[in-house]
């Protein structure tokens, strides 16, 4: 009886199973490190599952960058209309929050995942837990290694579906690239995706204001530009509105060694408005009650005018108001990769063919976090999930029958 094995147990994996599974006469076996599956997936919905998004599609693919060519392909056969379908076979609703999001009816992953574990027994799926793979023998078979010792298993079809390289303790640690580099497979270095940034805050800045949000501003990069909140950490910032922007400032931090991170603290307010209310008479106003009283500018975004603006800019009304609208806030570093939401690099598409296979490896297809793409936060992430193993499911499923 053919076997397929699906290595990885994350949204990607479990997909690939659902589809694979649905021929009679397969057996499946899901391998997976942890001592229980889909570890990321239920810590990534405990604030809130956001599953999809509700944008039209071609935004939505546009969402992926410069993999955008090679994702579309995937969100054709399974995209997020296709997505809240499945969901609902399940037995669960979804609807689309104020910001076209799309969540879960009870917002949680938990029940979700406990319907589609429970689906996927009563078709035959084998689950193996605390089984980490370590790569093929010299004949061929897969290499894991268990509480009891290291077993192999010979599969017609392998389905690598491990995730990226962040959050190790969940299981998503990386320890397959050098296994498949050392197979010729072109990887791109994994690096942090929807991640915080460090900031050379002075200690008095630090001690005072780490933990707090500064909302409402608008920050940019270069052409990006998006307006929301983030929050002040003893290293530097990290939020919503950070993670939007994380691509473009490490690209940057990566191209030119520095990047800068533009702040709008007045939204809503032109500079024009701003010059005229700044040149209100101060009176015996300290400064910071003269820019809470004419400008509503106060606590730590006041606190982030004096960590960046010189003595001469804070005086002259002009500069001080430039500054407003337009402070630049220096990054140094990228949190590290395991801190971060989400990976970039990864299994390049031009080592696969159209199908997700491994062109010097047949019968070995890749899905999920592993491929080189990335995406923002906002249900694009695990879409993209779901839609290639969705496809990897469909291809490997028929697999054996070929010539």
């Amino acid at each position: 009886m053919p076997r397929v094995a699906i290595i990885g147990a994350g949204p990607a994996g479990l997909m690939a199973a659902e589809q694979t599974i649905a021929v009679n006469g397969v057996n499946v076996d899901i391998f997976d490190a942890m001592p229980s599956v889909g570890r990321k997936f239920l810590m990534a919905g405990k604030g809130g599952m956001n599953i999809t998004h509700s944008e039209p599609l071609p935004a939505f693919v546009a969402r992926y960058g410069a993999r955008a060519p090679n994702i579309a392909p995937l969100l054709d056969t399974f995209g997020p209309q296709a997505l809240r379908e499945w969901i609902a076979a399940l037995g669960i609703e979804t609807f689309v929050g104020t910001s076209g999001r799309v969540f879960p009816s009870e917002m949680k992953a938990a029940p979700l995942l406990r319907a589609w574990l429970q689906r996927l027994r009563a078709a035959g799926a084998h689950f193996h837990v605390r089984h980490r793979w370590l790569g093929w023998q010299d004949d061929g078979r897969l290499r894991f290694a268990t509480p009891q010792g290291e077993v192999a298993l010979q599969a017609d079809v392998v389905i690598l579906a491990l995730g990226g390289g962040s959050w190790a303790q969940l299981g998503s640690d990386g320890a397959w690239v050098p296994l498949l580099e050392a197979r010729g497979v072109h990887i791109q270095p994994l690096r942090p995706a929807n991640c915080g940034f460090d900031v050379a805050w002075s200690n008095h800045f630090r001690e005072r204001f780490a933990g707090q949000p500064v909302k409402p501003v608008v920050a940019s990069i270069g052409q990006q530009c998006q307006q929301g909140e983030f929050n002040i950490t003893e290293n530097g910032i990290e939020g919503g509105l950070i993670y939007a922007l994380s691509a473009p400032l490490r690209d940057a931090l990566e191209r030119d060694g520095r990047a800068s991170l533009t702040l709008d603290l007045a939204p809503g307010r032109s500079l024009e408005r701003l010059i005229t209310e700044l040149s209100r008479p101060q009176g015996r106003d300290s400064l910071s009650n003269h820019l809470r009283r004419r400008v509503g500018i106060e606590g730590v975004k006041a606190a982030l005018l004096r960590e960046f603006c010189s003595p001469e800019t804070l005086t002259v009304t002009s500069s001080l108001a430039a500054a407003i609208k337009a402070l630049e806030v220096p990054v140094i570093a990228t949190r590290p990769l395991d801190e971060a939401i989400s990976t970039a690099g990864g299994v390049c598409f031009e080592a696969l063919n159209d199908q997700l296979m491994l062109r010097e490896m047949p019968a070995t297809f890749v899905a999920g976090e592993m491929l080189d793409w990335e995406a923002p936060t906002g249900g694009y992430l695990l879409t993209a999930c779901f839609a290639s193993g969705y496809v990897v499911g469909l291809v490997a499923r028929d697999w054996w029958a070929k010539p």
